[in-house]
């Protein structure tokens, strides 16, 4: 496995982020007890958002679409490292990373997309309320999120496709978590620079200009509490949009601990960043939108409610 060259039946070892077997104990039941509390509380938004009308509205179809993107996010990669961390063997095969890779690179856009569009769906509720019932109908919400889903998976297949040019040679360990884009180009022995640049490249586009377009909704949302009169209307506009202010400053602060810095400064300190852009954003993002929303709290109070009801009878 060292010192050739990569193929189809070559392989990678996730080594993780300790070899100490008590250290691995402790990250199995962490990351098992996470990947649980993920689970359960994006499957609890997704439900308590379906069985509820009052809830159909265009933020939480697209809070609805932002928890099941978590939910396969952590999907793709938990379960590997849940078996690595248990097992002596943790051998990824070169398809398997790169399917990992795909998935990761795919979603994390996928995610970041629809934080941007609900960021529209809040500028125009706050700004343009008596046009938004028009301004956000069904077919443009449907259009958004298709555009979220055909832009992410391009995203996905372009990183993906340029990897499978990328040689390997010398040792395959990889002293992380799952198969992450600048982990594998850090093992890479050939010219990486049609790769990285695509990643400036496509990254600007993916991230950056979302990124600038929700400041700027963000700005004027602002500027319209602000001219709100009394400080009930103030503090009910805000508390619209606190929760995605939140995950929105979740994801892009433990995104950039990581990918902004230089290819060859990245390290395994960084691994600390990626667990909780890949692990704790995911299982924070329920919580954060239910914990001072009464309409989730009351639509997960019936859900509960309901489940109860029909283990009784």
């Amino acid at each position: 496995m060292e010192g050739g060259n990569q193929s189809k039946g070559s392989e990678f070892l996730l080594l993780g982020m300790s070899e100490s077997p008590e250290q691995q104990r402790i990250l199995f039941w962490m990351f098992l007890s996470m990947y649980l509390v993920t689970v359960v509380g994006n499957v609890l938004i997704i439900l308590a958002i379906s069985s509820d009308s009052r809830l159909h509205t265009p933020m939480y179809f697209f809070l609805a679409n932002l928890s099941f993107t978590d939910l396969f996010f952590v999907t793709n990669t938990i379960p590997k490292m849940l078996v690595n961390l248990q097992s002596q063997n943790k051998a990824i095969a070169y398809a398997g990373c790169l399917t990992q890779l795909y998935f990761l690179v795919s979603l994390v856009a996928l995610d970041n997309l629809i934080l941007a569009v609900m960021a529209y769906d809040r500028y125009v509720a706050i700004c343009h309320p008596l046009h938004y019932v028009t301004a956000m109908s069904p077919g443009l919400c449907i259009l958004l999120l298709s555009l979220c889903w055909v832009f992410s998976v391009l995203y996905g297949l372009i990183h993906t496709l340029l990897m499978t040019r990328v040689t390997f040679c010398g040792s395959r360990k990889i002293h992380y978590l799952f198969c992450e884009m600048y982990v594998l180009l850090r093992l890479a022995c050939s010219n990486i620079h049609v790769n990285h640049t695509v990643l400036v490249a496509t990254g600007c586009f993916i991230f950056l200009i979302p990124l600038g377009f929700m400041i700027t909704s963000y700005t004027r949302i602002v500027r319209a509490i602000l001219r709100i009169p009394s400080a009930t209307g103030k503090y009910k506009a805000f508390s619209t949009c606190a929760s995605h202010l939140a995950v929105v400053s979740l994801f892009y602060g433990t995104l950039g601990m990581v990918y902004l810095q230089p290819l060859h400064t990245y390290s395994m300190k960084d691994s600390v960043a990626t667990v909780m852009y890949a692990v704790v954003t995911p299982m924070m993002n329920p919580f954060i939108y239910s914990l001072r929303n009464k309409d989730m709290h009351g639509a997960l109070g019936r859900l509960l409610q309901g489940k109860a009801f029909w283990k009784l009878t």
